[in-house]
């Protein structure tokens, strides 16, 4: 499959760049950013074309892979699904819900296959771990901790990502905690947010399957407090998240996978843009702005 890559940025650099460059069943065709300059050091790097018109780069390939802030990756989308171009997208797909759902929206009406980098989702033993609690009944509650110190530690390469620092950690590591969550216990049916010190927010959320649960997500934790957390309780007893056995790379290459299956048998898969959309619905009902 042909596969263009939109976005030069840490993200780009770490994850979905070397990925595709890596993957035996993509052919690699270019890279597009903001800015031109990266753009083309970025190509070079990796081995591809550098393209100076986001819509030259949609024309010559089969689906598009982004990583670009959600504000600007939402219309691009958008741009490339109504060219019938497949979707590899990153969370969240968006911060409002209006374009949340033209995403998914464009994708469905033209048919084209979706599928959003939730991190731990595609993680080989993180994503076995929820598959296996998901099919077991009897949860009663759980609670998840994504503490980060990326405003704080002085040595994150996202620190200056402006989107990152106008929306906080609810947008940023809380689509992590409910695409945990949310598949394991069910839908929301109810959500409370509390704010606590720096960009710290607190949830506490009620889902259909009758399970409660509680999230607590950062990007200014103390350093030494950081770290992600994900335990369940019920009948069965007491399931921790293991710690992930693999680096973004072999992670974004199983949601590569995950495309080209959903492209090849039609079927939607459980992290496509209309998930996305719901996480994007979730996250909005908390944002107190």
């Amino acid at each position: 499959m042909r596969i263009g890559l939109l976005g030069t940025g840490p993200w780009a650099e770490i994850a979905h760049g070397p990925a595709l460059a890596a993957h035996p069943d993509v052919e690699f065709t270019g890279i597009w950013g903001r800015r031109p300059e990266a753009a083309a050091a970025l190509a070079a790097t990796l081995g591809t074309r550098a393209y100076a018109d986001v819509d030259d780069l949609i024309g010559d390939v089969d689906a598009v892979a982004i990583a670009l802030p959600p504000d600007v990756q939402a219309p691009l989308a958008v741009r490339a699904a109504e060219a019938g171009r497949h979707l590899l997208l990153d969370k969240p797909v968006a911060t409002t819900v209006t374009d949340a759902r033209l995403v998914a929206d464009a994708a469905e009406a033209a048919g084209v296959a979706s599928v959003v980098f939730f991190t731990l989702r595609f993680d080989a033993t993180s994503s076995a771990w929820i598959d296996e609690q998901a099919a077991r009944d009897g949860w009663f509650t759980a609670r998840a901790q994504w503490l980060g110190s990326v405003f704080t530690s002085g040595d994150s390469p996202f620190a200056d990502s402006p989107w990152r620092r106008e929306k906080g950690a609810l947008w940023d590591v809380g689509p992590h905690a409910l695409s945990v969550l949310l598949p394991v216990l069910g839908d929301v049916t109810a959500l409370t947010a509390v704010q606590g010190p720096g960009d710290t927010v607190h949830l506490v959320l009620r889902h259909d399957g009758g399970a409660s649960s509680t999230a607590a997500l950062s990007l200014t934790a103390p350093p030494a407090a950081a770290g992600m957390t994900v335990e369940l309780r019920g009948t069965t007893g007491v399931a921790s998240l293991p710690e992930r056995a693999d680096g973004p790379v072999p992670a974004f290459g199983n949601a590569i996978d995950a495309l080209l299956t959903a492209v090849g048998t039609g079927v939607p898969h459980p992290c496509d843009a209309r998930f996305a959309a719901r996480v994007t619905e979730l996250l909005a009902s908390a944002d107190p702005v």
